[in-house]
């Protein structure tokens, strides 16, 4: 199972009146998440995009455990969950660098679709894609 770690510092205007982020952030963590984790295996979203692979997501959760706050430094943990015909899915977990503390749980699910929101068979789209997706993997099904 491959897992990528990246980092974000919570911003001021990520923050309410008392210095709490506010939760629809943490979505935009995720995809922060995900595209460290992309970009490790050596991929952009444009790249998969100019190869024909588009990944909207088509479902998300997210389980708060605790507050950010703002200037906290956030580890973003990320791995691939499952990986399915045309589906995608996700695991994040965030975690504040400082102390550890895990303040969040989440997951989204993405399908491979072309350009036209039409789902395509990754392996046959892009098998070099696949490939590197199925080694990252925590279950195959």
């Amino acid at each position: 199972m491959y897992i990528n770690d990246g980092y974000v510092r919570v911003r001021y205007e990520e923050t309410d009146q008392m210095g709490v982020a506010y939760h629809g952030n943490y979505y935009t963590w995720f995809e922060v998440g995900r595209s460290s984790f992309f970009r490790s295996l050596g991929y952009t979203y444009a790249q998969l995009e100019k190869e024909g692979i588009i990944l909207p997501v088509i479902e998300s959760h997210c389980f708060y455990k605790s507050a950010a706050k703002y200037d906290d430094e956030l580890l973003i943990r990320t791995r691939i969950k499952k990986l399915k015909g045309v589906r995608l899915e996700f695991e994040y977990e965030i975690i504040r660098k400082e102390d550890e503390a895990l303040l969040a749980k989440g997951t989204t699910i993405h399908a491979f679709v072309n350009k036209n929101l039409k789902p395509v068979n990754c392996k046959k789209q892009n098998p070099k894609v696949w490939s590197l997706l199925r080694n990252c993997l925590d279950e195959v099904k």
